[in-house]
Formats: C-alpha cells, sequence, structure tokens
C-alpha cells in the first residue's frame, strides 16, 4: 500500500458504527470480492471493521482466511442457535481492525430452519442489538445470489445497501426486484433502511456496451454511483485462492487500486459527522 504513497493516510471515521450490506440477487456480479477488498481498505486505513459472511457458499470467508471445517462456529449457530456474535468474530489474518464471523454449509439450511422461529426477518438485527458496536466503525454483510430470508434479514438489521453491478446488459436485469424489495422491507420492517451506493464492477473499456450500461446506470441512480469503476482483473480472482484480498496479494494491481479509491469514496461520503 506504501508503495503508491497511501500506506500512512487515515481516512475519516463515521460519527457510528454503519451497517452496509452487500446485495444482488444476481450472482457473479461481485458481490463478496467488493465485500471484502472495501472492507480491508478500510480497515487498512484506520478504520475498525467486521465482515458478516451471509451467504452459504462462504466465499467471503476463504478469501479473509477464515477456517470452515464442519465443526467450525458461524453466523449459522448465531442466525438459528441464538449465539452471540462476540463470541463468533475471528480476526484477519494479516490485516489489523478486521474481523469476520464467517460461513460455513450449515447456512445452507438455515432458510428453512428460519421459517418456523419467531421474527425469522429479524433474526441477525437482534444479534447487532446485543452486540457492543461501538468499537466498530463499519460492519458489512456479504448477502447470498437471492432474495429469500437470509437476503432479508441483512436488510432488516442494516441502515444501507450497497448495491454492485456488471457493466454488462444482464446485470440490469433483475434490479427492478431488487429496489422493490428494498422498498417492502423499507415500508414494512425497516423504516431506515436505503440504497447508498451502487459500484460498477467488472468494467471492460474496451466494449461500447460497458460504457452504455455505466453511463445508463449513472443517468438513472445519479449521485449513489461511485466515481470510481472497478475492471476485470486476473489478480482480483486469484486473491482468494490464496486465502486473501487482492489489497494484500497484489496491492500494486489494477483491481487493488480501483477497490482501493471506491472505499476511500465510501470513507469521504459518510452520512453523519467524523470520530475523532
Amino acid at each position: 500500500m506504501s508503495v503508491r504513497g497511501h500506506g500512512d493516510d487515515v481516512w475519516p471515521r463515521p460519527a457510528e458504527c454503519r451497517i452496509i450490506s452487500v446485495a444482488n440477487q444476481k450472482g457473479g456480479v461481485g458481490k463478496t470480492t467488493t465485500t471484502v477488498n472495501i472492507a480491508a481498505s478500510l480497515a487498512m486505513h484506520g478504520n475498525r471493521v467486521l465482515v458478516v459472511d451471509l451467504d452459504p457458499q462462504g466465499n467471503a470467508s476463504t478469501a479473509l482466511g477464515m477456517e470452515r471445517g464442519t465443526d467450525a462456529r458461524s453466523i449459522y449457530h448465531c442466525l438459528v442457535e441464538d449465539e452471540e456474535i462476540r463470541d463468533l468474530a475471528r480476526p484477519v489474518p494479516d490485516i489489523e481492525n478486521l474481523w469476520c464471523v464467517p460461513a460455513t454449509i450449515d447456512l445452507a439450511g438455515a432458510e428453512i430452519e428460519l421459517v418456523s422461529l419467531v421474527a425469522r426477518e429479524s433474526r441477525l438485527k437482534r444479534a447487532f442489538a446485543a452486540y457492543d458496536v461501538s468499537g466498530l466503525d463499519y460492519i458489512f454483510i456479504d448477502c447470498p445470489p437471492s432474495l429469500g430470508l437470509l437476503t432479508v434479514n441483512a436488510m432488516v438489521a442494516c441502515d444501507e445497501v450497497l448495491i454492485p453491478i456488471q457493466c454488462e446488459y444482464y446485470a440490469l436485469e433483475g434490479l427492478g426486484q431488487l429496489l422493490r424489495n428494498v422498498d417492502l422491507v423499507k415500508s414494512h420492517l425497516n423504516p431506515t433502511l436505503d440504497i447508498s451506493t451502487i459500484l460498477l464492477t467488472m468494467y471492460d473499456g474496451r466494449t461500447r456496451l460497458a460504457s452504455q450500461v455505466a453511463d445508463e446506470v449513472r443517468q438513472h441512480f445519479g449521485d449513489l454511483v461511485l466515481k470510481t469503476l472497478v475492471p476485470r482483473s486476473v489478480r482480483v480472482s486469484e486473491a482468494p485462492s490464496y486465502g486473501q484480498s487482492v489489497m494484500t496479494y497484489d496491492p500494486g494491481s489494477t483491481g487493488a487500486v480501483a477497490y482501493m479509491e471506491s472505499a476511500r469514496e465510501i470513507a469521504y461520503r459518510a452520512k453523519t459527522g467524523v470520530r475523532t
């Protein structure tokens, strides 16, 4: 990081913990990659960050070097068995100020098990309420590629939604359904919920289509869209196989630079105040 002159930067910290769900029901748009690398970037610049992996595939846990064996305790035990988050959060190797609540394959059956539980949409919110978030600046929730109970739990528990959008035509299809679901959750379960950030991912400047999609998204969503475009990058794809984010795997790559600039924008467009 210091090679690029940013190693000593300390970005502003929000006045209170920002809880952000990274959601899009379309798979392969970069939700997990976005969650991991933005969280790592913020932690590297003085913020205290917790990543909650709510995707049964557990890719965010893998990228952050978490143990995911059959006996590992995970977010499943919080949602279904009422285990406390403070007992599940683990420090991420090699990145100070970053913690992760991992996911295991048990989470795949959680949606069915949640159906019969009281206040099934608010299980994660209740867990956060019992957790002292004053020691954190950000909580990022990596949502599964669906609009089921796990994603609803994330939206009820958070204040903001970050939507990664792939710069391809199909990425725009289904976005309307996601926006409708956000409105439904806001109307019935979480009146403070807002879409705060949209990030354009997998941008290929060689194609006219990518530019057209980016322009269309900016026209529709305006200032919600971050100025930074995240390009396609082999290094970003390689990093999880080494149990790392691209921020530690290859901090000089184009993908790492783009995610760092995206995280900087998020840090500087905080909703309220700044902590000292």
